[in-house]
């Protein structure tokens, strides 16, 4: 059984390889946001490319809806692979029209970013946009893909059906930094959909977490619910959380949340997507 999963894992990595070669005979743009998908791509962009000589760009879109320290970060791993960094910076809630935290957010949201993408590759006489859904996106909700086929953006995680558990193994082997990091979605995703949205709630939850981090915690998540602030740990930290449950709620206090509980079933991505079926009926 083991030898078919690495026989598996193999295969899925020479077509992955043979795309990027394809990719690289003309200059190319990776939509970069640092984390392991589009850190692995930009890897391998840039490796097929010294062999042909063409150019890469890793762009990485500066909006706040993400985490302060993301664009830093994507900077530094941009230069250390080897890409030509890009920014672009928007205000979503302003211009991609979420500002109720619609159902559809994510798909107006992608849809806004990759335009703006898309017009930067045109001033620049690039064709190709890779971005990195991989073959997991593609089983829960994530509206936003419906916006990249439409953009015809290019997916090759997703087009060689490779899983996130595989894209880490594979960021592994070639030495990035980012094959350990946590996921880090917009911060939008800690609100009910239908939850107006605003750049300081956005900041507040931010806040929570980078101090729940600070604690030595590392998949964490703070969703808001008015004044409830629900937190998401791993099961296996809930007892050290307790144990520093009066430090927690006070400073989640002090940012204005009014209850502080601890969600039993734990840290598990796209918690606020459930009952997603019932809000679109």
């Amino acid at each position: 059984m083991r030898k078919i999963k690495e026989d598996d894992f193999n295969c899925k990595k020479e077509q992955l390889l043979d795309r990027m070669a394809q990719y690289a005979a003309q200059d190319t743009m990776v939509a970069f946001s640092g984390g392991v998908d589009s850190s692995l791509l930009l890897k391998l962009a840039c490796e097929a490319a010294g062999r042909t000589g063409k150019k890469v760009y890793g762009v990485t879109v500066q909006t706040k809806l993400h985490p302060v320290g993301e664009i830093e970060a994507a900077k530094e791993t941009a230069e250390e692979i080897g890409a030509l960094h890009l920014i672009l910076t928007v205000d979503e809630l302003k211009e991609a029209g979420i500002t109720d935290n619609p159902v559809d957010r994510c798909y107006r949201c992608k849809k806004h970013l990759f335009q703006r993408m898309l017009r930067r590759a045109e001033e620049l006489g690039i064709h190709t946009i890779l971005e990195g859904t991989n073959e997991d996106d593609l089983h829960v909700y994530r509206p936003g893909i419906k916006a990249l086929r439409e953009l015809q953006i290019t997916s090759p995680l997703a087009e060689v059906h490779m899983t996130k558990r595989e894209v880490r193994e594979l960021a592994a082997e070639y030495g990035l930094a980012a094959a350990s990091k946590p996921a880090a979605p917009c911060l939008a995703t800690r609100f009910p959909y239908g939850t107006p949205l605003t750049y300081e709630k956005m900041q507040q939850v931010e806040k929570g977490e980078n101090y729940l981090k600070s604690l030595g915690f590392v998949n964490i998540r703070l969703r808001v619910h008015d004044a409830v602030a629900r937190i998401e740990v791993d099961e296996q930290e809930f007892g050290r959380l307790l144990q520093n449950k009066k430090e927690v709620a006070a400073y989640l206090k002090e940012l204005g949340y009014r209850y502080i509980t601890l969600d039993l079933e734990g840290f598990r991505s796209g918690s606020m997507d459930m009952g997603v079926a019932e809000i679109l009926t």
